[in-house]
């Protein structure tokens, strides 16, 4: 139809007939899954862009020092930046954390609804899971618009690249305000009034459609408008679609306001992100209004514009003494969930949480304006062109004494040889597009489980160890990985290496792990006998893993969260553990990955990992060993997995010499976090 006026009040459906249902929930529930792909859409592309800012950053953890005096490839958030590089990637980095917060949302307004959101699905990605929805010749959002019929933006590529001005122009067109993007429509709706802003509901939609079969809906905004306007259908028997629809009892994840060890206080605190046990209303006022709110949320944040969406509401009274709602992060609450430590494992001011709260006040288009304004920024590409040559001292700080650094992971010299001897080495592109690209799938098919099933928990170390993927790439060759790569699934009935050299079949080699079975954490991947991160397992099934979760506060502090009562734990072996959400995983180990306080007793305590051989295909049944082996702070986890896998061989009657020199990849990969 003709382009709306903005804020204009189309009339209200009403007295549908019922026999309409079908093709209406088909439409709904079509919209619900385009939601969820245009904020995932965004996701690889702004995290792309981040970390091809020039820089490093330091791994540092509550109570440990031996990283002391390292740096990694990639820069990392800054608690007071002074320089545009840090200032650009905090900017960036604040958006890239709310664009999560809109996918769960987008996700549990779908599962509210009755249908499974898909993250890995053909909207954006191939078959084998490489990424089709960017390229130097694409030009449109997703399911938004197609930027050739837009005014000022017909020069911009929705590629991945590093950050420059077509990034600034990408990243402004897709989060600009409501009027602005129906101004850059205007002259294009004059002539064609059949593309874009299609009327609800929409002409010629059957029950049989789904989501590849919507129109284009010109503005994000206007989508989630189609949203709101859907769920008000109100049908001849009195009801609406959202009565009919809503699922009381839905899977609702929230990952951004629960109250968990480690995460003790809700970080928006003046709206929900997921429908509560009170909105279990079947589908009344209550729940009908938050999801109207959650919708106004997303469209806040990121054009700075709810007023249309809002306007959905319903009780009238209601609407007109609402308080315009405060969707901004709170600074205590993050500098709580999320801690940072200095070079020594002492406390230190909150990164994640300044970077977050510096950018709150803003909306995701007056950012990326405060970003392009700052161009040019040094970038990866950029240094690369001028011959940028990796040395010891970029993997350095004043704090590192070789004299006491620990002596079993590679010094920083040989790290920077690693990273040199990559960019020479042909085919190391193709080689990290594919271990980028499978770090983000084994991000996304976790997600396609995680809202089917309520105990699941959020893959957040896997994202992490995504962005080291991605950030590797660049600061090896100064190129974003080609995620448009397919991701080669691992083959029902094998056994794969575990990491470099370790096989089980008893292969002679010193070579690496498929990639079919690179991943970068527990629960990220379907593994029997495969790698390690230094977040051991108990052998009973893992709980979370990751450097934040041994940051819980201590008991009478605002932050403290009791936690459940623990038993001593058997732990999971790297190299030889049961699956995927036993063992603590990473595949390949990073020569440089030390195990920490596992037991979090003080003074630290060694801890037990228990053993396994595996049985013949296809099963590959786990066989208790009958053997354990001991583990402790500051032990090196792929010594720790060759010395599983030397036992196991050594009871198969096959014994293993010594552990092969580490691949260049492993040197490289910085720890995972």
């Amino acid at each position: 139809m003709k382009m709306p006026v903005l804020g204009s009040t189309q009339a209200a459906i009403s007295n549908r007939p019922l026999d309409m249902l079908a093709t209406d929930t088909a439409a709904v529930r079509a919209i619900a899954q385009a939601a969820v792909s245009v904020e995932l859409f965004t996701i690889p592309l702004y995290m792309a862009t981040m970390y091809s800012i020039q820089g490093t950053h330091q791994i540092n953890s509550q109570g440990i020092s031996y990283y002391e005096g390292r740096q990694w490839p990639g820069m990392g958030t800054t608690a007071r930046p002074e320089l545009k590089e840090q200032k650009a990637f905090n900017i960036i980095f604040s958006v890239f954390i709310q664009e999560m917060l809109h996918l769960q949302m987008a996700a549990n307004l779908a599962t509210a609804i009755g249908t499974a959101p898909c993250f890995t699905g053909s909207e954006l990605q191939s078959q084998d899971h490489g990424w089709t929805c960017y390229g130097k010749d694409c030009t449109v959002i997703p399911h938004i618009v197609d930027l050739q019929d837009t005014a000022g933006y017909r020069h911009v590529r929705v590629n991945l690249e590093e950050l420059n001005d077509n990034q600034c122009d990408l990243f402004l067109a897709i989060e600009q305000p409501e009027q602005q993007a129906r101004a850059q429509l205007a002259k294009f709706d004059a002539h064609n009034h059949t593309k874009y802003f299609p009327e609800v509901p929409f002409v010629g939609w059957t029950p049989g459609k789904h989501v590849h079969d919507l129109p284009l809906f010109g503005t994000i905004g206007y989508m989630y408008e189609c949203y709101a306007r859907y769920i008000s259908i109100a049908y001849t028997d009195g009801q609406t679609l959202w009565q009919k629809l809503f699922v009381n009892g839905s899977v609702q994840q929230d990952m951004f306001n629960s109250q968990v060890p480690g995460h003790a206080k809700a970080e928006f605190r003046k709206f929900d992100t997921c429908f509560d046990p009170q909105d279990q209303d079947g589908g009344q006022t209550g729940s009908f209004n938050k999801a109207i709110d959650m919708m106004a949320a997303i469209t806040d944040q990121g054009e700075g514009s709810d007023t249309a969406i809002q306007r959905y509401r319903r009780d009238a009274a209601q609407r007109l003494m609402a308080v315009q709602p405060d969707y901004r992060e709170d600074l205590a609450a993050l500098k709580c969930d999320y801690p940072s430590y200095a070079n020594n494992g002492k406390d230190a001011e909150s990164r994640d949480a300044q970077a977050r709260h510096d950018s709150a006040p803003f909306d995701h288009y007056e950012r990326f304006g405060q970003v392009k304004a700052m161009l040019p920024v040094q970038t990866w590409a950029g240094w690369h062109k001028k011959g940028g040559r990796w040395s010891e001292a970029m993997l350095t700080n004043e704090r590192y004494n070789p004299a006491t650094a620990p002596k079993n992971i590679p010094a920083p010299a040989a790290v920077a040889g690693a990273l040199n001897r990559l960019k020479d080495t042909s085919g190391t592109l193709g080689m990290l597009s594919t271990v980028a690209t499978g770090a983000i799938y084994g991000i996304t098919s976790v997600l396609d489980k995680y809202w089917l099933n309520q105990k699941l928990e959020f893959p957040y170390p896997s994202m992490v160890g995504a962005g080291d993927r991605m950030a590797i790439c660049w600061a090896v060759l100064g190129q974003a990985p080609n995620l448009a790569t397919g991701v080669p699934l691992a083959e029902n009935g094998v056994l794969y290496h575990a990491c470099q050299g370790m096989h089980l079949e008893g292969e002679a080699s010193s070579t690496c792990a498929a990639l079919a079975v690179y991943h970068t954490c527990r629960g990220s991947n379907g593994c029997h006998a495969q790698g390690g991160c230094g977040f051991a397992q108990a052998d009973t099934g893992g709980s979370s893993c990751g450097h934040s979760v041994k940051a819980a506060a201590a008991p009478g502090s605002e932050c403290y969260v009791p936690p459940p009562p623990q038993d001593d734990k058997i732990y999971s072996a790297p190299s030889d553990n049961k699956c995927g959400g036993f063992g603590g995983c990473a595949v390949p180990i990073s020569a440089s990955q030390l195990y920490p306080n596992t037991t979090k007793k003080d003074p630290p305590e060694p801890a037990t990992m228990t053993l396994y051989d595996f049985g013949p295909a296809p099963e590959h049944r786990s066989i208790p060993l009958g053997q354990t082996m001991r583990f402790a702070l500051g032990d090196n986890v792929y010594d720790k997995a060759w010395e599983a896998y030397g036992k196991v061989m050594a009871a198969r009657g096959t014994p293993v010499g010594a552990p092969p020199a580490p691949t260049d990849l492993r040197l490289a990969l910085p720890p995972s976090t």
